[in-house]
């Protein structure tokens, strides 16, 4: 009896093992599956296009900054629609800075200074502030994880977590003044504030817990460059409303459109992902199904998922092809692929539905 209750216990064993195994099988494979379809469909969309981005952006930062200017000088009402018009435009321009933490800069030489020069400086928030960062967050074994600068598990957290997670991207304009007006000289003099800030104040990232790396080399030459730059025009953007060359109407419909865009973008955020892992490394394919694809025939996406960033899902699987050809490369696949593929799981008709699915969640007791 004793022998054949080890026997039994020793087969079940051998059988969870098997079975753990051919999960493991089964999940390698649609990953290789996947990656390969998508790789060889999109072979050719690899290359950006210079006139594009050059084009989008320039165009995005005159109407941006045309329309700030018109909000400060027209009456309330049209300064309304004026400051809406030029936070659209503007965040669209800022979402850029997701393509510049991606591109090789070789292949549109130029291209980072001109965004900094003209969205990342003047919003304070420069390109070093996301690259070096949003690569771990495509880093296949830190994805979802706590090593993750980009990830919460928010389907699992408290309801009121998500209100709280959007609200405060509304402060967002007058903490980075206070970061590079305050923060960044002081750390120049003392060093325990300057490892603060590069920990802690250095990262468009949402996970509380990351920590940033100090940056070497040629990054570090970036940084402090780009840091110097917008640290100056922070502190003389203080000084010029402070001495009233800047009237206090300016300077407040300056924050309150880069606030607008601040919300705009949390809210993209919330839907970017269905933020259901718990912290556990996740194959190639679970990443792209807690990824997020908003595509056509919605129209709406254009304005709260600009450059591209309708298609999330999809560029963690293609993090390589540039913003302009992702609309094709989703076309390609969704053809090519059948509706049980996994590849359509991952689209979703809009906005609101993701939002409840999000709310609903957090909802459930756990």
């Amino acid at each position: 009896m004793t022998s054949g209750i080890v026997a039994f216990e020793w087969h079940d064993a051998d059988a969870g093992k098997a079975s753990s195994r051919t999960a493991a099988d089964v999940r390698r494979a649609e990953d290789k599956a996947m990656l390969r379809a998508a790789a060889d469909l999109t072979r050719d969309l690899n290359a950006p296009k210079p006139w594009v981005y050059w084009t989008d952006l320039t165009l995005s930062v005159i109407v941006g900054w045309g329309a700030l200017c018109a909000a400060i000088m027209l009456p309330l009402g049209w300064a309304i629609v004026a400051g809406l018009v030029s936070a659209l435009a503007l965040y669209r321009a800022g979402s850029f800075i997701h393509e510049v933490s991606h591109i090789k800069h070789s292949a549109v030489p130029g291209f980072r200074l001109y965004w900094n020069l003209v969205i990342g400086i003047p919003t304070m928030a420069p390109s070093f502030m996301y690259e070096g960062v949003h690569n771990l967050h495509h880093a296949r074994t830190r994805y979802g994880t706590a090593e993750d600068p980009e990830y919460l598990p928010l389907a699992l957290m408290k309801p009121w977590t998500v209100p709280v997670f959007v609200l405060l991207a509304a402060l967002a304009p007058v903490a980075l003044i206070v970061r590079f007006a305050v923060f960044a000289p002081l750390s120049l003099v003392f060093p325990p504030v300057r490892k603060l800030v590069v920990e802690r104040y250095s990262a468009l990232a949402i996970n509380p817990a990351f920590r940033r790396r100090a940056p070497e080399g040629e990054a570090k030459r970036l940084w402090l460059a780009l840091e110097v730059a917008t640290s100056l025009w922070a502190i003389a953007l203080v000084a010029m409303v402070v001495a009233d060359v800047i009237p206090v109407r300016a300077f407040l419909t300056y924050l309150g459109v880069f606030a607008v865009g601040a919300v705009i973008n949390q809210v993209r955020t919330l839907v970017a992902h269905l933020w259901e892992n718990e912290g556990e490394p996740m194959s190639v394919t679970a990443q792209y199904l807690d990824s997020v694809n908003v595509p056509p025939p919605g129209m709406l996406p254009l304005l709260w998922a600009p450059v591209g960033l309708r298609y999330h899902a999809l560029h963690h699987l293609l993090p390589g092809v540039p913003y302009h050809a992702l609309g094709e490369a989703h076309r390609r696949l969704s053809e090519a692929l059948g509706r049980d593929s996994a590849y359509h799981k991952a689209s979703y008709p809009g906005l609101p539905g993701l939002v409840v699915r999000l709310v609903r969640s957090t909802m459930i007791a756990r």
